[in-house]
């Protein structure tokens, strides 16, 4: 039998980086963004959908005005109380020049892997997660960990969460979902923005047609593609009406509304590798990407 891939160990890590995260969060706490704080939150790829996730989390929950930016969308001219940036190498071209141009005007906190890159000067606060660095291309590990620290951070109990991840490194994948030709990942508020991760992760490391909506958006054009062996897959509550919906056109629903939504997208991180080895691919080394990216 092969060795499994990077990506499938770190993947099945990640029960116990969000376990040290929550650990780290109350010594972390004071380079985090404060209750009642203005806060932007950008990102590049998947550390822009964590950040999407983590501003309607905090938002919601009464804490403060938050959004999130792709890092090369950035408005330099809207004011904030702080900017947090995350960024899994620290030389993504984007994130340093957008903290580069906050330096001395916006308080900027990043949350990264890598203590020796050059976020290190572009932040005023540095929030490290080494132990959830990675090796493979893919990021996995590292967004799931600095959001399992952000909930903790905003008073939430991961203990349900990391339990559940730990069941998800393990569970059976539908055949449903091993045999799709297409697959919609949908969510609900925070959850949208696991399911634009979840379908970055089945576009990167499997080069699979996928797609990702807020859940109630999907009835309003994108369920035309769904049908016999295509699959929608929702994270968090499922709008009422919605599974008959996709039963009424031949689709196969995967919903599991009793598991925490980021431990649900650790399934979806194994299926994306799943069906990245059924083709041949290296999930690892996934076509035409690099681990950071930086612009000349």
């Amino acid at each position: 039998m092969a060795a499994p891939s990077l990506t499938t160990t770190e993947i099945t890590t990640q029960p116990d980086c969000w376990q040290r995260a929550v650990e780290l969060a109350p010594e972390q706490s004071g380079k985090l963004p404060a209750r009642g704080e203005r806060v932007a939150v950008i990102g590049c790829g998947t550390s822009w959908f964590m950040a999407q996730s983590y501003a309607t989390l905090r938002e919601s929950t009464g804490q403060g005005e938050t959004d999130a930016f792709a890092a090369s969308e950035f408005p330099l001219g809207r004011s904030y109380d702080r900017v947090l940036a995350i960024t899994r190498s620290g030389t993504t071209t984007e994130v340093l020049r957008a903290c580069e141009q906050l330096l001395g005007s916006t308080p900027v906190t990043a949350i990264t892997a890598d203590p020796k890159t050059p976020v290190m000067q572009a932040a005023d606060e540095i929030v490290v997660l080494d132990f959830a660095d990675e090796q493979s291309v893919v990021q996995t590990r590292f967004a799931t960990t600095a959001l399992a620290l952000l909930r903790a951070h905003l008073g939430e109990d991961l203990t349900t969460a990391i339990a559940d991840a730990r069941t998800a490194v393990s569970d059976d994948l539908s055949p449903e979902a091993l045999a799709a030709e297409q697959v919609t990942f949908l969510g609900t508020g925070w959850t949208y923005g696991l399911a634009q991760e979840a379908a970055l992760k089945m576009r990167e490391a499997a080069g699979a047609w996928t797609e990702a909506y807020p859940a109630m958006e999907y009835r309003h054009g994108p369920i035309s593609i769904t049908g016999p062996g295509r699959v929608a897959w929702s994270f968090g509550p499922l709008p009422e009406g919605l599974a008959d919906n996709v039963a009424a056109v031949g689709g196969h629903l995967e919903h599991r509304p009793s598991v925490d939504p980021l431990a649900d997208l650790v399934r979806a991180q194994r299926l994306a590798v799943a069906i990245a080895e059924a083709k041949g691919y290296n999930p690892d080394r996934p076509r035409n990407l690099t681990r950071s990216v930086i612009l000349g």
